[in-house]
């Protein structure tokens, strides 16, 4: 925990509380956010400034935006990166691409792309069950679900996989040099998708990334910088979070079969359970935010331009709001669960998430008798800044 001589000097340099980086951090996340947040819940480190580890103080930033600004990047970041009014203009755009009505009628399509990949389920019935690589099928399933949703061409799966993996690499390295050139390369495949949009003219398709091309803000229409800001935001976001989400899921369902024989027993419960199930394994690991005003947050002062990490990962377990942080529960007040943020910076992409997830969950259930953990491929957990698995086998039975 901070010193009380750095508590009330904030002009003293602040010193290392501990290492988001260090092994045993990055071999369980959460258990070492879980240690954080009783032993030090206002943590200074050199890679994330001042890290947030308790519900109320993750809460009490996310809902200031006039103290703790989203304005974190010198680079374009619409709206996620954004504090009113500008922000107000652009959610209310993007806002209009995750309305009820167009999630709903995306269930369909969705549950197709499903099913097609369940049907490389490994062959059922032996009694030794037969191992199934879920964090494949996580990221296919993303990818592919991403580019229904949006109405993008079968071509760019690949491309974006490969690119995705890349992104991945070049984070976990910290290799700066590396991260541009995949952005770079990432802006570039959007750019020539809205082109060739542009080209058709008439005879574009008519789904979401034609529509997008038509919007205006402020009376003016979008610049092209805006335009791959937003879808960037929408793609890095779906393909990461919810590949993750659905490799917590899996192995959450493997690992409490009673949570799993209540889920298969009552479908109805699969919405609740899947809120549930990410709030004990989130999915999204933090955010950033930076101070804007004198301001005092658990116990230590911070002064303008202080860098602050939001931990989703250890704010939604705990144990003042949740009690045991690992007891599945479905029936927790559903405003403490910070699994889609809160206040002005809530995910727009909440309602196409939960639909999803939901629809994994449904189709894979029926598809099978049972998961059950793999006893000879133990899973292997994803490093900051992302969450989950890389490696992930379960038997299916």
């Amino acid at each position: 925990m901070p010193s009380d001589a750095a508590s009330s000097d904030p002009s003293a340099p602040a010193r290392d509380d501990w290492d988001p980086r260090a092994p045993e951090v990055l071999d369980d996340q959460v258990a070492a956010y879980d240690a954080m947040r009783s032993r030090c819940p206002v943590a200074h480190s050199d890679y994330l400034g001042w890290s947030l580890f308790r519900h109320a103080d993750v809460l009490r930033v996310i809902e200031d935006p006039d103290t703790f600004s989203s304005a974190v990047s010198t680079h374009l970041n619409v709206p996620n990166g954004m504090d009113p009014p500008q922000h107000t203009v652009f959610r209310e755009l993007v806002d209009r691409y995750f309305t009820q009505e167009l999630v709903d009628g995306f269930e369909a399509a969705c549950r197709r792309v499903v099913r097609e990949l369940l049907e490389s389920l490994p062959a059922r019935g032996s009694s030794d069950g037969a191992a199934w690589d879920v964090a494949d099928f996580a990221e296919l399933f993303a990818l592919r679900a991403q580019s229904a949703y949006l109405g993008w061409p079968d071509r760019l799966h690949g491309p974006l996989r490969a690119w995705t993996a890349r992104n991945r690499e070049a984070t976990l390295r910290r290799d700066r040099a590396a991260m541009a050139d995949v952005a770079e390369d990432f802006d570039g495949y959007i750019t020539q998708l809205l082109d060739e949009r542009r080209a058709l003219g008439g005879a574009a398709p008519r789904d979401l990334t034609t529509r997008l091309l038509t919007e205006r803000v402020d009376g003016r229409p979008l610049a092209r910088a805006e335009l791959v800001s937003i879808v960037r935001n929408w793609t890095v976001g779906e393909l990461s979070t919810i590949s993750a989400s659905v490799g917590i899921v899996v192995h959450l369902l493997a690992t409490r079969p009673q949570v799993q024989q209540d889920l298969r027993r009552d479908p109805g419960l699969i919405p609740a359970a899947m809120d549930e199930l990410l709030r004990v394994h989130p999915p999204l690991i933090a955010n950033r935010r930076v101070v804007t005003a004198p301001t005092e947050l658990g116990g230590h002062a911070f002064e303008p331009g202080d860098r602050l990490t939001v931990m989703w990962a250890s704010a939604d377990r705990d144990e003042a709001v949740f009690g045991d942080p690992d007891e599945v529960r479905l029936d927790r007040p559903p405003q403490d669960n910070l699994l889609y943020g809160a206040g002005i910076h809530v995910c727009p992409g909440a309602p196409l998430a939960r639909l999803e997830l939901r629809v994994v969950t449904e189709e894979l259930l029926a598809a099978t008798g049972s998961l059950e953990p793999d006893p000879e491929r133990a899973p292997q957990r994803a490093a900051y800044p992302g969450s989950g698995f890389v490696s992930l086998s379960v038997l299916v039975r």
